[in-house]
């Protein structure tokens, strides 16, 4: 085990050392963290009540929801309490769950959207054969995979860094602990650390980019092969909610984690983006496009003011 007894905690510096910027953004992401609570759970709790939404596509797009409001959850609540604290600690132990949970709930949500991809492959390009291709049983070894190579990822890379010294350097350039941020105040080697973190990062990236990119280059390609024109609106319609999502989620992360870690306010901007910025975007994204959504939104709230006036 590492030598923690020259710092037990660190401290985060957060996005401003001006008391009343800070009070602005707590504020600011309070609403942005309510809003994520709010927007995801709608979601996750329609795609559970309504009988049309029990499809392999709403499968995925409620375990998503889950998976925002546990990324959204890991980093958020500890940055609002130091906007409004004026000693900013985590503990060193504290701070290596953050950056697993980060590393854990960031990676099974990019396993996730290449999954996704696949889906709208299977139902665009194979739309007779959807059922068999994407059957229960399959859907579900898909979602506790990604969970499970997510977990995987994550350990390799959250383990060594436990045996990590970091002497008298305390001060995290971050809101919250990501392993580039650490890496940059240990004064042991992290040349391996680094190593691990970047290879690990780009087979995952490049196998789920992959998974991605060849999915939506069928799709597109069946696409226009379609006659109609209504058809053709259709099958993009399907695809354009998904297809922004991951532009930008893999967009951020991808940015964050293979730039050199350097404490630029560029860091933080990326970082907000992927875990803070795009669980909220989601479920705006996937319900304002999709007339089922909106459909089974209205049925429930519809549902919900008639139970209360009947009461």
């Amino acid at each position: 085990m590492g030598n923690f007894s020259a710092v037990s905690e660190f401290i985060l510096l957060g996005l401003s050392a001006d008391a009343q910027v800070q009070a602005v953004l707590f504020v600011l992401f309070l609403v942005i963290y309510l809003l994520t609570l709010t927007g995801n759970s709608m979601m996750l709790l329609v795609v559970m009540a309504d009988a049309c939404l029990h499809s392999p596509m709403y499968f995925f797009l409620g375990h998503l929801s889950f998976l925002d409001l546990c990324h959204s959850s890991v980093s958020v609540p500890k940055m609002l309490e130091n906007f409004m604290s004026k000693t900013k600690t985590i503990p060193v132990g504290g701070c290596l769950a953050q950056a697993f949970f980060v590393f854990a709930t960031g990676g099974t949500e990019a396993l996730l959207l290449a999954v996704m991809a696949y889906d709208r492959y299977a139902a665009i390009c194979h739309p007779l054969l959807y059922g068999q291709m994407m059957n229960n049983r399959l859907c579900e070894g898909l979602v506790w995979g990604s969970w499970g190579l997510a977990i995987v990822d994550a350990l390799i890379n959250t383990l060594p860094a436990v045996n990590l010294d970091f002497c008298d350097h305390r001060t995290v350039h971050h809101y919250n602990c990501e392993l580039p941020s650490l890496f940059l105040l240990s004064c042991s080697d992290v040349s391996t650390n680094i190593t691990v973190l970047t290879w690990s990062f780009v087979i995952h990236a490049f196998g789920t980019f992959l998974l991605v990119f060849s999915s939506y280059g069928c799709i597109v390609s069946t696409i226009l092969s379609i006659s109609s024109t209504t058809g053709r609106s259709k099958a993009f319609s399907t695809c354009s909610s998904h297809l922004t999502v991951v532009i930008l989620y893999f967009g951020s992360s991808c940015l964050r984690y293979l730039l050199p870690a350097s404490g630029s306010p560029w860091e933080l901007i990326f970082s907000l983006q992927y875990s803070v910025i795009t669980p909220m975007l989601n479920p705006l994204i996937y319900s304002l496009k999709n007339k089922e959504v909106k459909a089974a939104m209205k049925k429930m709230f519809g549902k919900y003011c008639h139970h209360g006036v009947k009461k």
